[in-house]
C-alpha cells in the first residue's frame, strides 16, 4: 500500500522528517526555557516523554501514517540507531559497567524469568476472565509476543514463522506490544527524573552508579574543546562509514550462519539487523580502546543521543492510540502479562536493595530491547546508554530461545499440540 492511500495528510516523508525534527526542536526549546510555567510542566513531564508521545498523537489522528513511512524503517532503524551505538560506545567505560557488578546481571536474568511466567499466569487468567479472547491462535499470537518482549522484532518474527502464526493475529499483538509496551517505556522514562528520590527512600546503594557517571563526566570535562569542521568531519565518517560496514558484512554473514550453522536461528544470527546491531556495537566498543574515545570530548554522545531522540520520535509516531480500542480484551491480557513482570522484578529489585535504575534497564532491555534501551538509559545520565546497549543486545541472544519455551507451554495450556 502507498504512502498516499493511506489517508494521512502529510504523506511526503521528506515533509514529515522536517515535521519530526520541528517537533523536537520546540520540545527542547520550551524545556530549557526559563518561563515559570514552563518549567513547572517539564518538572512534571519529561521532554523525552513528550518526544514519544507527540508523534503518537500525529499517527492517531491521521497527520501522519507511522505505517507507511520509511522514517523508521529504514533511516532510524537502520541508519540513526547504529550510528548512535557507534558514537555512545566509543566513549564507553567497560571498567566502570562491570563494576555495576552481579546484582545487575541478577536483575537481568530475573527480568526474562518474569515475562516467561507472565504469560503462563496472563494466559490463566484471561481464560477464566474471557475465554473467547484466548480461543483460536491466540497462543500463538503470545508467543510471538514473549520473542519480542525478551529480544525484539527479529525474535518476534522467529516465533511468528515457528508457530505458524497467521498475519491477522501477529498484527493485533504487534498492536498490544506497541500499545502496552511503548506505555510501561514512557512510565519508566516519567520516573527516571525521579530515581534519586527512589533510590534515596529504598536505600538503595547507588556508589556504582555514582562512580561509573563521575568518571564519565571527569573524562568529558578533561577532553572537551570547541568542535571544528574536521572534528565532525570525523565523527561523521567513523559513524556512518561503521555503519556501512555493519550493513555490508551484517547480509552476508546472516546468510552463511543461516546455511552452515544449524543452531543460528534459534538465537537470530541468521537475520542481518540482527548483526547490524552486534557489529556496530562491538565496532563501538573496540573504538574505545584507541584515540576515538577522544571524540567524545567533541560530543560524540550528544550527536548519539540526538539520533536516539529521532529514533524515539519515529518509534512514537508508529503508535495508534485508538486502535487497543478496537481489541480491550487484548490490551487487557498485555496489561496483566507485563503486570506480572513489573511486580516480581520490583520485589527481587527490594530484595536486593538496586538503583531504580538496574529495576528500570533490566525491564526495558527486554520489554523494549536495543532499539529503545539506550534511550531510557540515556534519559537517567548519558555515561548509562552504553549499559542499555549491551543488555539491549543480549535479549537477541536469549530472546528466540525463551521465547520458544513459552510457545511451546502456551500451546500445550490451549490444547493445541
Amino acid at each position: 500500500m502507498t504512502a498516499a492511500a493511506t489517508g494521512a495528510f502529510i504523506t511526503n516523508d521528506i515533509i514529515v522528517f522536517g515535521l519530526i525534527a520541528a517537533t523536537l526542536g520546540v520540545i527542547f526549546w520550551t524545556s530549557g526555557s526559563n518561563n515559570a510555567l514552563l518549567k513547572k510542566f517539564y518538572s512534571f513531564v519529561p521532554a523525552l516523554l513528550l518526544c514519544y508521545f507527540i508523534p503518537g498523537v500525529y499517527n492517531t489522528f491521521g497527520l501522519i501514517d507511522g505505517e507507511t513511512t520509511k522514517l523508521y524503517n529504514p533511516i532510524a532503524r537502520d541508519v540513526f540507531l547504529p550510528a548512535a551505538l557507534v558514537l555512545l560506545t566509543l566513549s564507553i567505560d567497560l571498567k566502570g559497567i562491570i563494576g555495576l557488578g552481579w546484582k545487575m546481571l541478577a536483575m537481568y536474568v530475573a527480568a526474562v524469568l518474569s515475562i516467561m511466567l507472565g504469560a503462563v499466569v496472563a494466559f490463566q487468567v484471561m481464560t477464566w476472565v474471557h475465554p473467547e479472547t484466548m480461543a483460536g491462535a491466540t497462543w500463538g499470537g503470545m508467543a510471538a509476543l514473549a520473542g519480542s518482549w525478551i529480544g525484539g522484532g527479529a525474535n518476534m518474527l522467529a516465533m511468528k514463522e515457528i508457530f505458524e502464526v497467521d498475519a491477522t493475529t501477529f498484527g493485533q499483538f504487534a498492536v498490544v506490544d506497541v500499545g502496552v509496551g511503548y506505555v510501561w517505556m514512557a512510565v519508566l522514562i516519567f520516573f527516571a527524573s525521579r530515581a534519586p528520590a527512589l533510590d534515596k527512600h529504598s536505600g538503595a546503594d547507588t556508589t556504582a552508579l555514582d562512580e561509573l557517571r563521575d568518571r564519565v563526566a571527569s573524562y568529558q570535562a578533561q577532553h572537551a574543546r570547541i568542535p571544528v569542521l574536521g572534528d565532525l568531519m570525523v565523527m561523521g565518517g567513523v559513524a556512518f562509514g561503521t555503519v556501512a560496514l555493519a550493513h555490508g558484512v551484517a547480509g552476508p554473514l546472516s546468510q552463511w550462519f543461516a546455511a552452515n550453522v544449524s543452531w543460528s536461528a534459534s538465537v537470530s544470527l541468521d537475520k542481518p539487523f540482527v548483526w547490524v546491531v552486534l557489529l556496530a556495537t562491538f565496532i563501538g566498543l573496540g573504538l574505545s580502546f584507541t584515540r576515538a574515545r577522544q571524540l567524545e570530548g567533541v560530543g560524540a554522545s550528544k550527536w548519539g543521543s540526538m539520533f536516539l531522540y529521532f529514533l524515539i520520535a519515529c518509534i512514537g509516531m508508529q503508535m495508534d492510540l485508538l486502535a487497543l480500542l478496537e481489541k480491550p480484551w487484548l490490551f487487557a491480557l498485555g496489561v496483566i502479562w507485563i503486570g506480572v513482570h513489573i511486580v516480581l522484578l520490583w520485589l527481587v529489585g527490594k530484595l536486593l536493595r538496586v538503583p531504580f535504575f538496574y529495576f528500570a534497564i533490566a525491564s526495558q532491555s527486554n520489554i523494549g530491547g536495543p532499539a529503545s534501551a539506550p534511550v531510557l538509559a540515556t534519559a537517567f545520565h548519558p555515561a548509562l546508554a552504553p549499559v542499555g546497549v549491551l543488555l539491549g543486545t543480549l535479549g537477541y541472544a536469549v530472546g528466540t530461545g525463551a521465547a520458544y519455551m513459552v510457545g511451546i507451554a502456551l500451546r500445550a495450556m490451549a490444547g493445541a499440540g
